[in-house]
């Protein structure tokens, strides 16, 4: 501490801050200046304006407040007015329910949740009966409150979910979203029956209505609204002649009409008139579908002309081979050669022809079976002792599997060979040289299973659902080793039918290798003892 009397010594600190305040004090006061001298210039400014422009400047900043919360008013009006008629876009004039553009909407999205749950959903068809005799007797003004009448009581009957769609006239559709069986469809048109059918009064006029329904299931029944709607129809149709005959009606139509106003001769014509016109609409949908077959089966035919060219033609490839005897001598000997490529071209013929015979005996139903108790491992090794000189030709290698046991389904011997023979040759002919073609057999809870697989061509993703029809080609392999005309695996799906069995194919896709799995039922009757079979594994000892 400074002694008594003595004043402290400012420190570094204390001076700094000093040097900081007067600075501050001079900033303020430069600052008050300013400040002083803009107010000097608003009050100048406002003296040369006159209080007349003052005046008439808040006049204008109330008015431009005004109009702006005026165009607000407005705006929010006018977006209210648009959502509402966009939602009245969506609705039926008369009776306010969903009309056609909303309910093709709603079905699209309908038929993405049956698709994702595995279910299905249901159209119905509703017409009222007799309504056009009810219009002619009280007017259209009654008939119009009849159809709100009957919408309402339509839409009450359903679920949430559901949709209520006025089709025309006195007709109405109904979309049933999601329903687990076909069943559950007809439970609620009886539902809209009983519905329809409670006393109604319009205009002081008692009402008991009945009302003609024809259902229609997706995917059974179709699988557009145009298709399904046409269906219903037919449905529809049915019933109400049904009824007009006094046959016995189907639990899905509806009961016997509560009030029997009678058919005269204008509405029996106007009925026909307009089963006429759907019946044209009906028609001109099976000639589009006729011409798609018809086209179908031109391209077909088209295609086994070319084949027949070829087949008519045998010596073409006998002309190729023997061209080759014209060339310098010192070469290497030809004639082998040639015996040889004519063998091939012929063996080839005599293949194609067969298929072909084949084919059109599985399509025709012309198959007949021998049918024995049958040693599918003895089979394997026939089919495979015939395919292995042209496995061995291009370095194949040949992996097998076979139980040491017999395994005994009942069948036609040579079709089961026929049947392995087929899918080793289409592993052949996908499969580049080098490459690996596998058999595995087995058995299991009373079903064998033969598998055949290759890690050749592959089939792509588009191509699997027609692997097995007749002449499905495949495109990506049509340059490769004589893919062939893709018979054979449609004659081995007809024989693995005919054998109570069945046949899937599976690939990865291109340059990925393909599977095919066969299954047939093994045979009640005992084992046939064993009779040299192969070790339970031959595998990679190559073709």
């Amino acid at each position: 501490m400074s002694a008594p009397g003595h004043p402290q010594a400012p420190t570094p600190a204390h001076v700094a801050a000093e040097r900081q305040h007067a600075s501050l004090g001079i900033q303020i006061e430069a600052l008050q200046a300013t400040l002083v001298r803009l107010l000097q210039d608003v009050v100048d400014a406002e003296t040369r304006l006159g209080s007349t422009q003052a005046a008439q400047l808040v006049e204008a900043n109330e008015q431009l407040v005004l109009a702006a919360l005026a165009s607000r008013e407005q705006a929010d009006s006018a977006a209210a007015a648009l959502t509402e008629t966009q939602r009245q876009a969506t609705l039926d004039v008369l009776t306010r329910l969903p009309n056609r553009h909303t309910l093709l909407d709603r079905y699209s999205q309908a038929v993405a949740q049956v698709r994702r749950h595995g279910t299905r959903l249901a159209l119905l068809f509703v017409d009222l009966d007799d309504f056009k005799s009810l219009n002619d007797r009280h007017g259209h003004g009654f008939g119009d409150r009849v159809l709100r009448l009957v919408a309402e009581r339509l839409a009450a009957a359903v679920r949430e979910g559901d949709t209520v769609s006025r089709h025309g006239g006195g007709e109405f559709l109904i979309l049933l979203a999601e329903i687990h069986q076909p069943a559950d469809a007809l439970v609620v048109a009886d539902k809209l029956v009983a519905a329809l059918a409670a006393p109604a009064m319009v205009d002081t006029q008692a009402l008991r209505l009945t009302a003609s329904i024809g259902v229609a299931i997706y995917p059974e029944d179709g699988k557009d609204i145009d298709t399904l709607t046409a269906h219903a129809d037919v449905a529809m149709y049915a019933r109400k002649r049904a009824r007009a005959g006094g046959a016995t009606a189907p639990a899905s139509a509806t009961a016997a009409p509560l009030v029997d106003h009678g058919i005269d001769p204008a509405r029996r014509l106007a009925d026909l008139r307009e089963a006429n016109e759907r019946l044209v609409l009906a028609t001109l949908g099976a000639q589009e579908l006729q011409a798609a077959a018809e086209r179908a089966r031109e391209r077909q035919s088209a295609f086994m002309a070319a084949v027949a060219d070829e087949l008519g033609n045998p010596l073409a490839p006998i002309r190729i081979a023997t061209g080759m005897l014209g060339r310098l001598p010192g070469e290497e000997p030809l004639l082998p050669r040639v015996r040889q490529v004519i063998e091939q071209q012929m063996a080839q013929m005599s293949r194609l022809v067969g298929r072909l015979v084949e084919a059109s005996a599985e399509a025709g139903g012309g198959l007949v079976l021998a049918l024995d108790c049958v040693d599918m491992v003895a089979v394997v090794q026939a089919a495979v002792a015939t395919c292995r000189p042209v496995l061995q030709q291009h370095r194949l290698r040949l992996d097998w599997r076979v139980p040491a046991a017999p395994i005994v389904t009942v069948g036609d011997a040579a079709r089961l060979e026929q049947i392995v023979a087929n899918l080793l040759d289409h592993a052949r002919t996908h499969t580049p040289d080098g490459g690996r073609i596998g058999i595995t057999l087995a058995a299991d809870a009373g079903t064998l299973t033969l598998t055949v697989n290759d890690n050749g061509l592959g089939i792509p993703a588009q191509a699997l659902p027609e692997v097995f029809e007749p002449f499905a080609l495949d495109l990506h392999a049509l340059d490769f080793r004589g893919a062939g005309l893709g018979v054979g695996l449609a004659v081995a799906r007809a024989l693995v039918q005919a054998h109570g069995g069945s046949i899937s194919a599976h690939s990865a896709g291109v340059r990925r290798g393909a599977e095919f799995v066969v299954t047939l039922p093994l045979a009640p009757a005992p084992e046939l003892p064993a009779t040299g079979t192969p070790p339970p594994v031959v595998a990679g000892g190559g073709a």
